[in-house]
């Protein structure tokens, strides 16, 4: 095996090792090599290689030669605390790069600020089987110079951890940066210790804990908890001697981070007694009024025996299993492909095959296979694993994919016992009662004989919500215990808008519901066949009804219900799911696809609204303790203003200028939108555009709600984002399943920060919008008039019934409405009042 050069990936000063101060390079816990004292922000491939990991905090890349060698980039020291902010990354693991690509880019300036030190060691971590026989150092170098050769020391040591006789220990984690390179180190120093093969077991995945590399690569964060197991002769005092130092904090303890609601799944409810009156009350998942027989559905418990009959024999039927599951989702979804089957399901269903075809999920239960289990309870432990590790993350996204699993689990399960999971006959007018729904089991019932269905668990947001709403189905989510108290074949009378389910109502409850359903089923139809004709109130005052879209199919949708265009262009379906942002040409290929659907109607574009909940690979927004109040809609553009000046660039460039309006989201004060429209003037002269560009401002805090008098002075309009602001007049998270029942924009707290806007807007002679939510409430729609709203921004199927009861609305009776709203005590008070009109 011949030697290996590496040339220097940043420019700088070249020093030893001995000179960082940091003893965990400076004592070569990690390996031996050099450091540089970094000249410029780029960091550059040192060899052609393979990058073995990418830390999630961005400061440090790991590669592996095409020989086996591993060498380590760290930029900076403790560089990890500031959690990915001030770091590009462009490149992924496993990624194969050249010598001189570029890696990561970093920010000198923050960097000089605060971090312990810019200097950045380049280590070889393998030195068992690489020496260092030549380098250079104490001089100026540039990227691309020779920094130092490897020589092979023999055949590259495999990290072999033996299973067999294993003793191991769980441990949380209490590292508040996680297990990065300097824990990593000190564990591997610990572990090399013992005779013993040491590794770390986490989510499916496991290392050597002998290696340092290995270590990282396994990205166990703070309050992760992990599997410490060794064999041999001293493996009990191996893993009690490397448990007690993950567990000592090695200097970054902190405490344990409880299981957040946002990634919490609760557990099973039992069956409650339904209260008396026979009303009980939920969370709306999907609209809607129906009236049926109760049906209630379990999920009957799949019994897997642990020990297999022979690994090859566990393998097939693993295999067949999967291949069986695998060909049903993609007949379904060829099916739907053949029927021109709605986005959600299709959606859904690709997520399903996508954990399917997971290589570490099948790895993780061929390993227990080997271990003597049967397929059915090593697919089910490996599942667990990454069931348990999502619900620990505290990520909405992920957490969301729960059941997802879940689901999945039971189908190979099934697949495996030879079971056929057929869906359940159903009277026609069933209303579903259970714990919680699986996403299968809603798509394997007859869509016909369903009229809606109720759940003791679950939230607004999951994917049985989603299809519901797809469906044209009312549900009701997150009732409770008292759901699986009700008898089967009962007669129920389910409110979605109201988030009630009524038990065995007598006949005057059930001849009101029937009329109000009919009566209902009327309006709706005579809406759609007046969607087209202009909105205005009985006394004459014109009101704009538009659609919230996020893609030129939702712009068609509006157009064809009647919408008079579009109030909200969410354009994170451009910058969402991918590894790079879209460049200029892209946005305005996409935004202009978008106006030409709407014809000429408005267009108000909102600019990119990440954070929080929405995450972009691209964007290293560093990790929060509270994600809602942190870096998110304006603070992010403000943060990278270049990708803020190339999206209003875009804008700029669709035909017919004049068409678009601009938006900004979460904007808490005068001063950020004077920054956008600095950028946006930038932009203006480089393009060469003269005319006006209307430049908006969503209210979605309180601090803008309150000073909308400040703002509305330099801002062309103002729209309400209701469902943001509700959580934050509230303070509550809007995720929250556990408090979704109590978060109403109708809230009289809500309604009079719209007011103060309003009245805010009117002392300069803006217009008011709501897009949020709320402007698809009909119930809210007078209040909202009443207090000076003159635009609706509606999901595109309800625009019909909004214009339509606008035209049953004199501008006097919806001020008189507002102002007796305001005085309410509660949402339900002002719901009533509202529905009185």
């Amino acid at each position: 095996m011949s030697n290996l050069v590496l040339s220097a990936p940043l420019k700088g000063w070249i020093a030893p090792l001995d000179e960082t101060p940091d003893a965990v390079f400076a004592e070569r816990m990690l390996g031996d090599g050099l450091a540089i004292d970094p000249l410029d922000s780029t960091l550059h491939a040192p060899c052609d290689a393979t990058v073995v990991t990418v830390h999630r905090a961005r400061h440090a890349v790991t590669l592996r030669a095409a020989n086996g060698a591993e060498i380590l980039m760290h930029v900076g020291l403790e560089t990890v605390a500031l959690n990915g902010a001030g770091f590009t990354v462009f490149v992924k693991e496993g990624q194969a790069v050249k010598a001189g690509d570029k890696l990561l880019a970093f920010d000198l300036d923050l960097l000089a600020q605060k971090a312990r030190s810019l200097i950045t060691p380049v280590v070889v971590t393998n030195l068992d089987a690489f020496t260092i026989v030549r380098r250079d150092q104490d001089r100026e170098i540039g990227v691309g110079d020779f920094l130092m050769e490897l020589a092979p020391l023999g055949e590259t040591a495999a990290s072999s951890v033996v299973e067999a006789d294993e003793v191991s220990r769980e441990v949380i984690v209490p590292l508040v940066h996680g297990i990065h390179a300097r824990p990593a180190a000190r564990i591997a120093e610990t572990a090399r210790d013992f005779t013993a093969e040491v590794a770390l077991a986490a989510v499916n995945r496991r290392a050597s804990a002998k290696s340092p590399v290995a270590v990282m690569s396994l990205a166990i964060r703070h309050g992760d908890t992990v599997q410490v197991v060794a064999s041999g002769p001293d493996a009990g005092a191996a893993v009690q001697a490397v448990a007690a130092l993950i567990e000592g904090g090695m200097g970054e303890g902190g405490p344990v981070p409880a299981k957040t609601s946002a990634g919490a799944v609760s557990e099973p409810v039992g069956p409650v007694e339904p209260p008396r009156d026979g009303v009980l009350k939920g969370v709306m998942a999907a609209p809607g009024l129906a009236i049926g027989k109760a049906v209630r559905l379990a999920a009957a418990d799949i019994v897997v025996r642990e020990q297999g009959e022979g690994v090859a024999e566990e393998e097939a039927a693993l295999a067949a299993a999967l291949a069986k599951v695998r060909t049903r989702i993609e007949m379904a979804a060829a099916q739907d492909d053949g029927r021109g089957g709605d986005k959600a399901r299709k959606a859904i269903l690709g997520a399903h095959l996508a954990f399917l075809e997971d290589p570490e999920l099948a790895a993780g239960a061929r390993r227990l296979i080997g271990q003597g289990k049967s397929a059915g309870h090593a697919w089910r432990k490996a599942v667990g694993g990454y069931v348990e590790a999502l619900r620990g993350l505290g990520d909405r996204r992920l957490a969301e994919r729960v059941d997802d699993l879940i689901d999945l689990e039971r189908q190979v399960l099934r697949a495996l016992s030879g079971e056929e999971d057929e869906g359940a006959v159903l009277p026609p007018g069933a209303i579903l009662l259970a714990d919680e729904l699986l996403p299968s089991q809603l798509m394997g019932v007859d869509p016909g004989a369903v009229a809606g269905f109720a759940t003791a668990r679950g939230g607004p947001t999951s994917h049985v919500a989603i299809l519901a709403a797809a469906m044209g189905v009312p549900a009701l989510v997150a009732v409770g215990g008292a759901v699986l108290g009700v008898e089967d074949g009962a007669t129920l009378i389910l409110d979605a808008d109201g988030g009630t389910l009524r038990v065995a109502p007598d006949a005057p409850a059930l001849e009101a519901a029937q009329t109000t359903l009919a009566q209902r089923q009327q309006r709706k139809a005579a809406a759609k066949a007046a969607a087209h004709q202009p909105c205005v109130t009985k006394d004459g005052v014109r009101i704009e009804v538009f659609a919230n879209t996020g893609s030129v199919k939702d712009a068609e949708a509006a157009v064809a219900n009647g919408a008079e265009g579009s109030g909200l262009l969410r354009t994170e379906f451009l910058f969402l799911d991918r590894e790079t942002p879209p460049d200029e040409d892209e946005q305005a290929r996409q935004y202009q696809a978008v106006a030409s659907a709407l014809d000429g109607r408005p267009l108000i574009i909102r600019t990119l609204d990440v954070g929080g909940d929405k995450a972009a690979p691209y964007l290293p927004i560093p990790a929060e303790e509270n994600p809602a109040l942190g870096l998110r809609g304006v603070r992010v553009s403000l943060w990278r203003p270049h990708l803020l000046k190339t999206q209003l660039r875009a804008i700029l460039r669709v035909a017919p200028l004049g068409q678009c309006r601009i938006m900004v989201p979460m904007v808490a004060s005068l001063d950020e939108l004077r920054a956008v429209r600095a950028v946006l003037d930038e932009a203006k002269r480089e393009l060469g555009v003269v005319e006006t560009i209307e430049l908006g401002v969503m209210i979605e805090t309180p601090a803008a709600a309150v000073t909308a008098d400040l703002i509305a002075a330099e801002a062309d309009f103002l729209s309400v984002g209701t469902n943001d602001l509700t959580q934050y007049v509230l303070a509550m998270d809007r995720g929250n399943p556990e408090l979704a029942a109590r978060i109403d924009a109708l809230h009289p707290a809500v309604l009079r920060m719209i007011d103060l806007t309003c009245k805010g807007a009117a002392r300069h002679r803006r217009w008011v919008g709501v897009c949020g939510g709320l402007a698809s409430d009909v119930v809210a729609t007078p209040i909202l008039l009443g207090l000076g709203v003159t635009e609706l921004s509606t999901t595109a199927s309800i625009a019909p019934e909004v214009k339509a009861r606008v035209r049953d609305l004199s501008l006097d009776a919806c001020r008189d409405l507002a102002r007796r709203a305001l005085d309410q005590t509660t949402p339900e008070a002002v719901r009533d009042l509202a529905k009185a009109l």
